[in-house]
């Protein structure tokens, strides 16, 4: 292939910097095991109550669960594949398999039993971690069939007898044999991350041991976190963010991390455990968001004057101004009497706030950040590894993700492709040369498929995803997710889609908060208890207009949404409309709500069907424009 020309480039200052702290990931498990022997790394709620496992003690595990696995055979260029949620047997298997250079492949329990399979067979797996029994029994029925490579099935969970090809992960722990630790060469694959991709098979995305252990080692030269640091962990550690930046960074670093115990009780876990820091995706800080500005509505006028001064105060701090004695007055009663109970409800130490995984809302972020929670932002993809540029203290702009991290350089394309260079790139897709060919520059860079530009100063800012970009019959090129985004942030809507692929005008499919939107119909004369009736109600329909008009006033002319469609089910991973790292499946969506999007257009025919001359002729020219 020929080198992309680019247009603009950014580099990190410590592009050339010496050695890296960590190269394998047995690197930093020797490293925190030695360092932080007595501080608590993983806190899991058992009976109502939160208990906590040391590092000495997650090193001893490790050390049997590896011995465990060596007793069945498992030697270095193995296969692992995992099946389970975050919890502590997790990263025990993990850094055992890394420790006999052992590749291990993470899957989440809430993929279907089809996906395991397609995955256990394209990376050869030889044995199988699942959470539980019922996942096993599924998966042992690969065996001598579907997945020939694969030899055993570890249950975390057993509820029966282990037999020649179940066995009980527990008992391998207890291995009392020794068996020493081999440390790989940096080059090595650590792990295979299949990405959840919209439409076909996965694609097992190769990861060095250098790729994951140079991105820690990055977090360490920028990020400010330590050994007093905690987190809520939620995001997935089978996703290559929530792996990195929580279990390995914070990791390395000697920090804590509860194990949430849902999403659901996210808030809930956050007030018991107290983080310092959290790392999300903009979907839960817009919950955040959305949430907090509900109950701002209802206090006294005078109390959301002061939010707003105090909100406009922070942002003149953050753009280097001076703000007067006064504003700061009120920006100290606000958190004090405002702000303070707000971050109460996240445990009252939240400090920080790493958000990845896709764009966040700027006006999110501001008022995240102006909570008092620090918001750093930054951007990757599974292919690397995942951290290509971020936000850290001395070099942050909201509204951006950041400059390349160090080791990393960033270039933009004539097509305006985001072209990522450095050590995090990964080694290429399993058996997928084609793919490969497709996605490598002829110097090595990564083509990301994402849009984007840089400043002055080189922050990097995203402008869309190529493949989710489409054109409008007037020929306006559309990218749908960050009207999605906006769309978002009212407290009424959990998600939604905005559809118009070759279309004259954009619509949307969007997915009420039926409680709130039953909370706000006891007060405004609906009551109905039937979902369906409940969105159909003209006063319903009314209220989502009025949120579309308000938060979509940023929208250009041909970016309005015309009509749209109310619907009671949130897109999930379980029913298929979620990519396990939350972003929208587009193509299963479109499939399943087909139907409803095609009579939104339709109805809209009828309408102008029926309007005057001059009327329509207006719609046109507001389409054009």
């Amino acid at each position: 292939m020929h080198p992309v020309p680019p247009l603009a480039f950014a580099t990190s200052t410590a592009m050339l910097a010496a050695m890296s702290k960590f190269e394998t990931l047995v690197d930093i498990f020797h490293d925190a095991i030695k360092t932080y022997p007595d501080n608590a790394l993983f806190g899991t709620k058992r009976n109502g109550a939160w208990e906590w496992l040391t590092y000495l003690e997650f090193g001893k595990r490790v050390d049997g669960f590896r011995a465990g696995l060596a007793s069945l055979g498992l030697e270095s260029g193995d296969r692992v594949v995992f099946i389970s949620n975050n919890r502590e047997e997790w990263a025990i298997a993990a850094y055992a398999c890394c420790g006999l250079g052992i590749a291990y492949v993470p899957m989440y329990e809430a993929q279907t039993s089809k996906d395991w399979e397609f995955i256990a067979a394209d990376c050869e797996a030889k044995a199988a971690i699942c959470a539980t029994d019922a996942i096993a029994q599924k998966v042992k029925a690969f065996i001598g069939g579907s997945v020939p490579s694969l030899k055993y099935v570890i249950s975390m969970d057993p509820a029966t007898k282990t037999s020649d090809t179940v066995k009980s992960f527990k008992e391998l722990q207890a291995t009392t044999k020794k068996v020493p630790t081999l440390r790989p060469d940096p080059k090595d694959t650590a792990c295979l991350i299949y990405t959840s991709g919209t439409t076909g098979n996965p694609k097992g995305v190769i990861l060095s041991h250098a790729n994951i252990a140079k991105n820690v080692s990055a977090i360490h030269d920028v990020f400010p976190m330590s050994s007093s640091d905690r987190s809520l962990s939620f995001l997935p550690w089978a996703h290559s963010f929530g792996q990195t930046v929580e279990l390995h960074g914070l990791f390395s670093m000697g920090a804590s991390l509860a194990i949430c115990e849902s999403v659901e009780k996210l808030i809930d876990n956050l007030a018991e455990t107290k983080p310092t820091l959290l790392v999300s995706v903009p979907r839960i800080f817009n919950k955040i968001y959305s949430g907090v500005q509900k109950q701002m509505s209802t206090k006294p006028g005078f109390i959301q004057s002061m939010v707003k001064s105090t909100l406009a105060t922070r942002a003149k701090q953050r753009a280097g101004g001076e703000p007067a004695f006064g504003e700061l007055l009120v920006a100290a009663l606000t958190d004090k009497i405002v702000f303070s109970k707000v971050r109460a409800r996240f445990g009252g130490e939240l400090k920080y706030a790493f958000s990845g995984g896709a764009a966040i809302s700027t006006e999110v972020a501001e008022f995240i950040d102006g909570l008092g929670i620090t918001v750093y932002e930054g951007y990757g993809l599974t292919e690397t590894s995942p951290i290509a540029t971020a936000n850290w203290p001395g070099s942050r702009k909201i509204g951006s993700v950041g400059k390349p991290i160090p080791g990393v350089k960033i270039s933009i394309s004539d097509e305006g492709e985001i072209i990522v260079h450095g050590h995090n790139v990964m080694q290429g897709y399993h058996n997928r040369k084609e793919e490969n060919d497709a996605v490598f520059t002829s110097d090595g860079g990564f083509r990301t498929g994402d849009m984007g530009k840089l400043d002055d100063e080189g922050f990097l800012h995203i402008t869309g995803r190529i493949k989710e970009q489409y054109k409008l019959e007037n020929g306006k090129y559309v990218v749908p997710t960050p009207l999605e985004e906006q769309i978002k942030l009212s407290s009424y809507v959990l998600n939604a889609m905005v559809y118009g692929d070759n279309k004259l005008y954009n619509v949307a499919l969007i997915v009420a908060n039926v409680d709130a939107v039953k909370a706000w119909g006891k007060d405004n004369g609906v009551s109905e208890s039937d979902t369906d009736k409940l969105l159909a109600s003209p006063k319903v329909r009314d209220l989502f207009k009025k949120e579309l008009a308000r938060y979509g006033d940023k929208f250009k002319g041909y970016e309005e949404v015309k009509d749209f469609a109310l619907i009671g089910e949130d897109f999930t991973t379980e029913n298929g409309m979620l990519t396990p790292s939350l972003k929208v499946k587009r193509r299963k969506v479109v499939e399943r709500y087909q139907d409803l999007i095609d009579g939104l257009y339709a109805k809209k025919r009828e309408k102008s069907s029926d309007d005057k001359p001059a009327e329509k002729k207006k719609e046109k020219a507001e389409a054009s424009a």
